[in-house]
């Protein structure tokens, strides 16, 4: 199994009580399938699943994964425990796992490759592990990224470091059947240049039939399409994380009047006017 094409982290929708709104929730789904997506994300970082309970991370995946059993379409599901990757026994919608990289505790790289070779022992579908140093502190070189991704049960990663030296020798030398999913929505470009499957992109939940094509175009080597298309979504993606993700995103969905409030749970603060101002003007000009 190679993932490919765009994937979209999908925003948990708060009615005006603050509660989970399901049925929005699933409209998000619904239109962003309809709009070129491939496959969504339940419970990644950009759903806030941190900041929900126990019953509130069911219901997203009880009613995501309804969408794409209706839709036929793939979805991973953010689990960062033994016992998460656990309750996805028996949810035959779900094709892979999304697992964090382990954060703060800094377990070095060896303690990297045992974690999810653990993790994937005991896991019902495969992982896709998510590497984003920037924000785990760990970071990881271009031969712990391939022995990660050789490990049984690894599908893949989300990669989300930007471009460096260790980006494109792990592109250059990919394992067969493993995919490379971009995770940092401004820099997804110069990612498929260089080989990259596709993304798990925040930034998708808006102009996403332009991110569709962004992958579309690169993975059939449309230069000429594809680089001002980048550009252009890359100035998008910046000012949609010009605030900690998805506040903009949220903001901007509930402008455009497809979520019921642009309210983010704490630690999280809702995006400011300004913010909010700029991000439409990329969307609108």
């Amino acid at each position: 199994m190679t993932l490919t094409g765009l994937y979209v982290p999908l925003i948990t929708p708060f009615d005006d009580a603050g509660a989970v709104a399901p049925d929005v929730l699933a409209a998000l789904a619904h239109q962003v399938l309809d709009a070129g997506a491939t496959g969504v994300v339940a419970l990644g970082t950009t759903g806030e699943s941190t900041a929900l309970t126990e019953r509130e991370r069911r219901e997203v995946v009880d009613v995501v994964a309804g969408v794409c059993r209706e839709r036929a379409a793939p979805l991973l599901v953010g689990a960062g425990s033994v016992e998460a990757l656990r309750a996805l026994a028996g949810r035959p919608e779900v094709t892979a796992a999304l697992c964090l990289v382990p954060p703060f505790v800094r377990p070095g790289e060896a303690g990297v490759l045992a974690h999810f070779a653990e993790l994937a022992r005991v896991s019902p579908v495969p992982l896709v592990a998510y590497h984003v140093p920037y924000r785990t502190g760990q970071p990881l070189s271009a031969d712990a990224l391939r022995r990660l991704v050789r490990l049984p049960g690894v599908a893949g990663v989300k990669y989300a470091t930007g471009i460096d030296a260790d980006t494109t020798a792990f592109l250059a030398d990919l394992p067969p059947d493993v995919a490379v999913l971009g995770g940092d929505d401004a820099v997804v470009a110069p990612l498929l240049a260089l080989g990259a499957h596709g993304g798990i992109l925040a930034s998708a939940h808006l102009a996403t039939a332009e991110f569709a094509a962004l992958i579309d175009a690169w993975r059939a080597g449309d230069v000429a399409r594809a680089r001002p298309l980048g550009h252009r979504l890359a100035a998008l993606s910046r000012a949609l994380f010009a605030e900690p993700n998805p506040a903009v995103v949220k903001a901007v969905l509930h402008a455009h009047g497809r979520i019921p409030t642009p309210a983010v749970r704490l630690p999280l603060l809702p995006a400011g006017p300004a913010t909010v101002r700029a991000a439409l003007a990329h969307l609108d000009g």
